[in-house]
């Protein structure tokens, strides 16, 4: 219900509540009334102003960052490997005039000229409609060694009405558009990848959060230990997935990064983690943004001695709102230690 009536609530508070209440609060607080008058009314319009500018020109541009990640288990033959990360695509809000937002994505992501392509999580607002319209958009997606994706929390039915029946078909129908867009959806499973006699995992859990309300479907040692048929548009260099009986170079797509200290970090090897969810807040302010309230990894790189997680602010969003927080996608380069 709250995704739903996301916009219209912060439209409310944005242009109307909070503007009140700054207006309101001078009014009292400040010792003279003319003067608290004045400042509210000039507090409420710059207010104004800056959720005005973070739904036109601050939801429009889109950055481009280049990272690496050096490890000293990555083989010698990935040395150089490159990998463009998107997340929370929230295609539902990019409609209309906003449309060719979506093309801008796909042209920046294959201008990079990736080894691969990890999406992680959240393609819909709601319901899974939302992502025909953009369907062939994203078939444009173009990596030798194939298209990844995991779900987020808007990809499950959560936020939908209907009876259970009704959002486990949604919920099955998300999978399927996804798909038919050319991801490899990794649904708590991994691919192999291979360069001459060398190789890299990467590895696909489900939704796993702290919060409770959250999905948590994502399952560690299943995603590392099961096989799953291979799809067809990956490349010849890519194998059947297998399980896995050493530690090898493994790179995990988890949407949520609460996940990452809960179970990733304790429970695998994984040496990369790749995660999305938190938009960054959408809000930035000399490098804090008020979701650092409930996130420790937020946005960009944290180590934890030589395992990373790099944490993407968002391709999209629900709500059109950013503030110095720019949709991003992210070229990861791999190096060898």
């Amino acid at each position: 219900m709250i995704a739903r009536f996301a916009i219209p609530f912060f439209v409310t508070v944005g242009f109307i509540i909070v503007p009140l209440l700054l207006f309101l609060l001078c009014r009292k607080f400040l010792p003279n009334k003319r003067y608290g008058t004045v400042v509210g009314i000039l507090l409420a319009a710059i207010e104004m102003t800056l959720v005005g500018y973070g739904m036109t020109g601050g939801f429009q541009p889109l950055v481009v960052h280049h990272i690496e990640y050096a490890s000293a288990d990555l083989p010698e033959a990935f040395d150089g490997y490159r990998i463009v990360q998107f997340s929370d695509a929230h295609v539902g809000t990019m409609t209309g005039s906003r449309q060719p937002m979506v093309q801008e994505l796909i042209d920046s992501i294959n201008a990079q000229a990736p080894d691969m392509i990890v999406f992680t999580g959240d393609m819909q607002n709601v319901y899974p409609e939302e992502m025909i319209p953009p369907m062939l958009f994203f078939r444009q997606l173009l990596a030798p060694d194939g298209v990844y994706a995991v779900l987020g929390n808007h990809d499950y039915a959560v936020y939908q009405t209907g009876t259970d029946e009704e959002k486990e078909r949604n919920c099955e129908l998300t999978k399927d558009i996804i798909r038919k867009m050319g991801f490899d959806l990794l649904l708590n499973e991994h691919r192999i990848i291979h360069r001459d006699s060398d190789s890299i995992v990467v590895a696909g859990m489900e939704n796993w959060s702290k919060a409770e309300r959250m999905p948590r479907k994502g399952d560690v040692a299943k995603t590392l230990s099961h096989p799953s048929p291979l799809t067809p548009h990956l490349s010849p260099q890519t194998s059947h997935p297998s399980p896995l009986t050493s530690h090898p170079y493994t790179i995990m797509l988890q949407h949520d990064p609460s996940c990452w200290r809960e179970k990733i970090l304790p429970e695998c090897n994984a040496q990369l983690t790749l995660s999305g969810h938190t938009h960054g807040g959408q809000f930035q302010l000399f490098g804090w943004s008020p979701v650092a309230f409930s996130y420790s990894e937020w946005g960009g790189m944290t180590y934890e001695g030589s395992r990373a997680i790099y944490v993407s602010t968002g391709a999209g969003s629900l709500i059109p709102f950013r503030l110095n927080q720019p949709r991003e996608i992210t070229v990861i380069t791999l190096k060898k230690k």
